[in-house]
């Protein structure tokens, strides 16, 4: 009779150890939900304040002369153009010549040297330069 009381205390521990386990699975999964959906509601409200900003600037003066200078040709009075020459040949080639990397690409080194570094230790002689 002992023994069928200890197997039944078992079955309900298990069974209350295993809804348990089921209550906090599902409280993780309902916590992770809880946290995207805040993190989207959180993303929706920046992107309104940043659409809000960005009507308050197109409605501004600032926005309507800028627009007015690029798409009208308009300028405020006593302003000036100054309409600059094309460049040269020598001048485009400076300016290509300026815009090359400084430093060459080191190829990487060949899976052998890579080992050899690590088991040898050669990666040292790299690290002080």
């Amino acid at each position: 009779m002992n023994n069928v009381v200890i197997g039944v205390a078992l079955v309900i521990g298990a069974g209350w150890a295993w809804g348990s386990i089921g209550m906090m699975q599902r409280n993780y999964d309902l916590q992770k939900e809880l946290d995207t959906k805040s993190r989207q509601q959180t993303l929706v409200d920046l992107e309104t304040q940043a659409l809000e900003y960005q009507q308050k600037y197109y409605q501004s003066t600032e926005f309507k002369e800028l627009s007015a200078r690029k798409y009208l040709g308009l300028a405020n009075p006593g302003e000036q153009v100054l309409i600059l020459p094309p460049n040269t040949a020598a001048a485009k080639n400076a300016d290509t010549e300026l815009n090359k990397p400084a430093v060459k690409k080191l190829e990487p080194p060949s899976n052998i040297e890579q080992w050899t570094n690590f088991l040898f230790g050669g990666n040292h002689k790299g690290l002080r330069n």
